[in-house]
């Protein structure tokens, strides 16, 4: 059974911050949660951020879960995933699976340690 939304993103908190909510904008953890979601209010640049801010999640509308699989699926499978393919796998159409390809291979160098700690927690599981 595969994770949730909400889940998702409770791991990435996790994964990102230990559990304690880091403004992305000013990096100040005086923060006030929002009810009934996970965003956060800082209350020193007084901007609203959720854990996606400034990740390779961040402004898109595929569901964290699609996201999770789809960086295992990349990062793991010898000789690599087709687009087809992840598409396939996944649920989505061929040009959200390139983009997401995409934004996985430029994440490898930028955010690797976020992308190794997903791989290592969320094996694949049916949707």
């Amino acid at each position: 059974m595969s994770r949730n939304h909400k889940e998702c993103l409770a791991l990435l908190e996790q994964i990102r911050w230990g559990g304690q909510p880091k403004c992305p904008y000013c990096e100040s953890t005086n923060a006030t949660a929002y009810k009934n979601e996970r965003r956060y209010h800082c209350n020193e640049c007084f901007t609203s951020y959720s854990v996606t801010v400034g990740t390779l999640f961040h402004k898109t509308h595929v569901e964290l879960q699609k996201w999770f699989v789809a960086i295992h699926l990349v990062l793991n499978s010898p000789g690599g995933i087709s687009v087809r393919q992840l598409a396939k796998e996944i649920g989505v159409n061929r040009n959200t699976a390139a983009y997401m390809i995409e934004r996985i291979r430029k994440t490898t160098i930028q955010e690797q340690q976020i992308l190794h700690k997903i791989t290592e927690i969320d094996r694949p599981r049916n949707f």
